[in-house]
Parts: C-alpha cells; sequence; structure tokens
C-alpha cells in the first residue's frame, strides 16, 4: 500500500535508521570488509546498482566481492554480461592469458558498462589472486545475459570446427535460419511476427545435439564442451527473446531473467558442491521483483527466483544514491556522455536515506530479529532506476518505480554524492553541450 505523507511515521523511520544504519569505512579498509562476513553462509550474495555507469558502486560492489572471495571461499562472479565477452575476462582471471578483452569484448552499445577502469582493475586484481591457486580452485567470472546471438554462435562453431568437423557442418545448416539477422536480431522477431519462418526448432536441435554430446564426451574436454554447450542456450534463448519481444515487454523480460537465473543454477552445478556466486547486476534484476511495481504488473527477475530457490542462502544486497554524476547515453545506440544526476524526490527512498544524514552508509534488515526495522521499511516508496539510458528531464516517469524496500531487498549501500565511471579506450564518455541538466533529450 503506497505510503501518503505521514511526517510522524517518516521521522520514526529516519530515527530508527540512524541507529541502524552503519557508516561505511574506506573500501581499502579491513572494517569495510568486515561488515559483510556477516554472509559467510550465503550459497549467492546478489549486488545491486541503481545504474549502469557509477563508479563508486563498481568500485563498492568489487570490495564486497574481494572480502567474499578471499575471506569466505566464494568461487563464481556471475555478472549481467553476455557470456562470450564475460568468457575474454574469464581467459585472464584464470588462464591468465593477456587482457585482450579491453580491445575485442564488449564492443556493442552499452560498451563503457563493463569496458571501464572500474572492472578492470578487478580484473587485474583476480588474475593476481588466482594466480597462486591451482586450475581448479580458481575464481571464474562469468555472462549471464542473453543478447550475443551471433557471438555465440561463433563460438559454438568454433568448437565443433575443432573437434568434429562434420558435426560443425550440421550446426552450420541448423544455424544458416538465424544468420540473416546475426547482425540485427531485432529484426528477426519483427519478421516472424509477421509471418516468416521461425528458427526455434533449429536452435533446439542444436542444444539437444550438444547436450547428446556432453553425455558421450563426459570427463573429456568438459570446459570446453561447456562453454559450447552455454553459448548454445544463449543462441535458444536469444531466439525466444528476439521473437517475444514484439508480444510485450513482460514476456522478453521475464524471458531474459529465466534465462539468467537458470545460467547461474548451470554454474553452480558444474562448479560443484562447493560451488558459491556473487552475482553483479542492476538493481531491477537483483532486488526481488514481487516488491516492486514491476512485479505487481507481471514480471519477475533473477533476485525474485534466487529467494524462491535458496531462501535465505541468497542475499539480495542494493544500492542507492542522491546526486553526482553517471555515464549513460540520452537514446539506444548513442555515446555515452557523463550526465548529472538529479538530487533524488521528496517521496523517495533515496531521499529517506538522505535524511538519515551519512553520506555514505551500509544497513541489514537481514539479521533484524526484533522486525522494527523491517517494519519501517515496509512502506511503498519510490525507487530510482537510472540503466545505460538516462534522461532527467523525464525522470518521474522513465527512472521510478514504487518498490518495498524490506521486501525487495536484505540490506542497502547508501552512496550520497557519486561519480560516472571511466570507460576504456575509444569509448570514453565525453561531456558535451547536450548533457546540461536539467536541459537536453
Amino acid at each position: 500500500m503506497k505510503e501518503h505523507s505521514n511526517p510522524a511515521a517518516g521521522n520514526e523511520r529516519i530515527a530508527l535508521l540512524r541507529r541502524h544504519a552503519q557508516p561505511l569505512p574506506s573500501l581499502d579498509s579491513g572494517a569495510f570488509g568486515a561488515l559483510f562476513d556477516r554472509y559467510a553462509d550465503a550459497r549467492v550474495v546478489l549486488i545491486g546498482e541503481a545504474s549502469h555507469g557509477t563508479s563508486e558502486f563498481y568500485r563498492t560492489r568489487a570490495a564486497i566481492t574481494r572480502r567474499l572471495i578471499e575471506k569466505h571461499g566464494f568461487n563464481i562472479v556471475a555478472v549481467e554480461a553476455d557470456w562470450p565477452d564475460a568468457a575474454q575476462i574469464d581467459h585472464q582471471v584464470r588462464r591468465q592469458q593477456p587482457p585482450t578483452w579491453h580491445q575485442h569484448a564488449f564492443q556493442r552499445f552499452p560498451t563503457w558498462m563493463w569496458r571501464n577502469r572500474e572492472v578492470a582493475g578487478f580484473c587485474e586484481w583476480l588474475t593476481g589472486y588466482n594466480r597462486s591457486l591451482p586450475a581448479e580452485r580458481r575464481v571464474e567470472f562469468r555472462g549471464l545475459d542473453v543478447y550475443s546471438l551471433g557471438a555465440s554462435i561463433g563460438a559454438v562453431l568454433a568448437y565443433l570446427d575443432r573437434t568434429d568437423p562434420p558435426a560443425a557442418q550440421a550446426a552450420r545448416q541448423r544455424y544458416d535460419c538465424l544468420e540473416p539477422w546475426q547482425d540485427a536480431p531485432t529484426l528477426y522477431g519483427r519478421n516472424v511476427l509477421h509471418g516468416q519462418q521461425s528458427c526455434e526448432d533449429a536452435v533446439v536441435e542444436q542444444l539437444r545435439a550438444l547436450l547428446e554430446r556432453r553425455l558421450e564426451r563426459l570427463g573429456r574436454d568438459g570446459e570446453a564442451l561447456f562453454d559450447a554447450t552455454q553459448n548454445a542456450r544463449v543462441v535458444q534463448a536469444a531466439e525466444q527473446y528476439y521473437r517475444t519481444m514484439y508480444h510485450g515487454s513482460t514476456a522478453s523480460w521475464n524471458l531474459r531473467d529465466q534465462h539468467m537465473f537458470d545460467t547461474l543454477e548451470r554454474l553452480l552445478e558444474h562448479r560443484g558442491p562447493q560451488a558459491r556466486a556473487v552475482v553483479w547486476a542492476h538493481n531491477s534484476h537483483i532486488g526481488n521483483a514481487a516488491a516492486t511495481a514491476m512485479g505487481w504488473a507481471g514480471e519477475f527477475n533473477i533476485g525474485e527466483l534466487c529467494r524462491s530457490a535458496w531462501g535465505r542462502e541468497a542475499v539480495l544486497i542494493g544500492m542507492g544514491t542522491d546526486r553526482g554524476e553517471v555515464a549513460a547515453a540520452s537514446n539506444w545506440d548513442e555515446p555515452a556522455q557523463i550526465k548529472r544526476v538529479r538530487p533524488s524526490r521528496s517521496d523517495s527512498w533515496e531521499q529517506v536515506f538522505l535524511q538519515v544524514g551519512l553520506p555514505a552508509s551500509f544497513t541489514d534488515w537481514r539479521g533484524d530479529e526484533s522486525g522494527e526495522l523491517r517494519e519501517a521499511l515496509s512502506a511503498t516508496l519510490l525507487e530510482r532506476a537510472i540503466g545505460v539510458i538516462y534522461r532527467p528531464e523525464t525522470e518521474r516517469q522513465s527512472h521510478y518505480f514504487e518498490a518495498v524496500l524490506a521486501e525487495q531487498f536484505d540490506a542497502w549501500i547508501w552512496l550520497e554524492e557519486t561519480h560516472a565511471v571511466t570507460a576504456l579506450g575509444r569509448q570514453e564518455p565525453h561531456l558535451g553541450e547536450d548533457e546540461t541538466w536539467p536541459f537536453g533529450e
């Protein structure tokens, strides 16, 4: 139920948060890491972000992840990125190969989301951490997303070319159906909607062939076959996604998040009984959708699915900010700009934490035995979500949604003023006239 103006309730909530919110120490300090030791018993820790272009979100998430890896044995980092692109990072951190992903991965929009200095710094640390470990114990870096239709087809064919040329020829015949759409997959869905041939049967048959091959080759080339099979799953999910997107946003959103959850489950199964994962994605994927306007409209997400699957062993951590800068585009497929983030609305969760008065804080209600903190956070208020697009002039319509914070997350990290990520290479965000707040569409 939406909370209307109630100054007394608001004041009580803020007073309670002032007692429970813990100031955040320096990211490099042992005191910072110790705050997250409470999640040592989790199987999956999902760490969100309120935007895809905020440096402090990336660096804070990396610092938490380092602690969970070093002190508590987490061995998978799974991110909201395409499987083939993340595999290039995995080659660096696990196989100790040169970091060529800086040049070759994450080349489609939004390039800055993963190809940035903050991610590169974490990958450099993880490479060093893994160096002293035997190959089977090294921490892996994996992608969960569904968009890499062309790259995943290429990866399946490359594997089969190396290991079984006749099977590669059969795979090419199956994937020929999708060949015209690899560079413009959204057009595939439109054409199927208008009566042209669907490629569903062909991609399902190719996945079935690889699954049968996995049984035949059990114990041999396990990693390479696992990678190829997952790429075939991505092709299947991408075909469904682009075919479904013209039937409505809810169906395509749910298909995407179901794929991300299924991929996470397979990663944990493949790693074995000791597998434990940290997931990096946007708050809109990490937080329990059932506690938000998204869920009330019929959407679910990976956070909700993890909570249903693992209960208390899945920890959902959100992040928020009041103001600052963000790397984002004004429209899809446009260059990133450094945009000013407007101060938060008076009827938002961000404003609540701003009034607590701590510039950087951590609040956890997973361990709230009395329930009073959870009760105080059970109102329905607005929450801001900035993706790869940010339009401050239409913020209320395009970037705020209603949420019950107590049910959406288990904890909240507050960073009052934040700054943009620094992109690598030629796609660095640029300052320009169009990004002057509050103008410019």
